[in-house]
């Protein structure tokens, strides 16, 4: 199962980019484990910058804005692909 997580300190962009992201995978079918890491200290152990940042996976797909939908959709698609 895919795991998505959410980086960000629960700040409204943080919790806008979660429904974004819970909104492009339901509108692609997929499940998948979706974390919200709220932890300064996790956050800047993996090195993130700039937040709200999206992980798929392991994977740093985005970070330091909300992403439309669309671009949630292509992160998706994109490491499915892989």
């Amino acid at each position: 199962m895919m795991r998505v997580e959410i980086l960000g300190t629960g700040c409204p962009k943080c919790k806008a980019t979660e429904q974004v992201v819970r909104q492009a995978l339901a509108g692609l079918g997929i499940q998948a484990e979706v974390l919200h890491v709220t932890d300064p200290l996790e956050i800047r152990r993996r090195r993130v910058m700039f937040t709200p940042a999206v992980v798929i996976d392991g994977e740093l797909v985005s970070a330091g804005h909300v992403p439309t939908e669309e671009q949630a959709r292509g992160f998706v698609q994109r490491k499915l692909a892989r």
